[in-house]
């Protein structure tokens, strides 16, 4: 019953979020375009379809994909499952005994960005505006691999407490370097990868992690440290995209030179 409540309050909620949009696009339509809404049952079914998905999706965040979150960094920093594993001598905890926690930032964020359907589909695009010269599965792979360091790295800043744009600043000092060096073909597509990551499968995760190792590791505040995880995981894709690029450039020039080479 309580179940059911919370699925009505949502749904009414996901109605008065929807509404502005719905207003403006059929506002445009009728009042601008002048023009009548072609498959407007379809159009109807489809809003239903988006306020259901919503609420569901909404419902599913706060029963499971936060609780979740906040559990696995509660119980990956609980000061007995440390002292199991510590790496470093007797005395207070250090930054290198919470590997654990390193270790699944890293994989929750990889795993989670290789479902993320908007990336999935941006690789989809691109493999064919590009006439296949950029692989789905490498741009994901690659787009991944950033995430999972950038959620690792943002980790570390949270147990160490260091101040967050210290490490923005250095990461888009990076960005700024490779965008000179790196193939023009890919520069725009790795500044969108980097956006298409914080998504509905990675956001909810990463933020829960975030705000729960806040709230246990010892002199941490929630709302100074426990956000920012999900600057990491927008700008390391922008760095690992180019990377890659610059990496298979490199490696076909030199293959084009090996090539060259033996046909002399």
């Amino acid at each position: 019953m309580i179940e059911w409540s919370h699925f009505y309050d949502t749904c009414l909620s996901t109605v008065s979020d929807v509404f502005p949009i719905t207003v403006i696009i059929f506002g445009f339509q009728f009042a601008v375009l002048r023009k009548p809404v072609t498959n407007l049952p379809h159009i109807i079914i489809g809003f239903f379809y988006v306020i259901l998905g919503l609420s569901l999706f909404l419902m599913g965040l706060e029963m499971a994909l936060f609780p979740l979150g906040e559990t696995m960094a509660i119980q990956l920093t609980d000061p007995e499952f440390l002292e199991q594993f510590r790496l470093s001598g007797e005395g207070a905890i250090h930054w290198q005994d919470y590997y654990w926690v390193y270790l699944f930032a890293f994989c929750i964020g990889f795993s989670t960005t290789v479902a993320e359907p908007s990336l999935i589909a941006v690789a989809i695009k691109a493999n064919q505006v590009s006439g296949g010269a950029i692989s789905v599965n490498g741009l994901r792979i690659a787009v991944a691999l950033g995430v999972a360091i950038g959620i690792s790295l943002g980790s570390y800043r949270i147990v160490v407490g260091d101040p967050i744009h210290y490490y923005i600043i250095a990461g888009y000092i990076v960005v700024v370097v490779q965008t000179f060096y790196a193939p023009k073909l890919i520069v725009p597509l790795a500044y969108d990868s980097g956006g298409v990551t914080t998504s509905t499968v990675t956001v909810p995760l990463v933020a829960a992690l975030g705000l729960g190792l806040a709230s246990t590791v010892p002199g941490r505040n929630p709302m100074i440290d426990g956000f920012g995880l999900i600057a990491f995981a927008s700008l390391f894709p922008i760095i690992s995209v180019m990377g890659y690029a610059q990496i298979t450039h490199w490696l076909n020039r030199e293959l084009e030179k090996e090539d060259n080479k033996n046909a002399l």
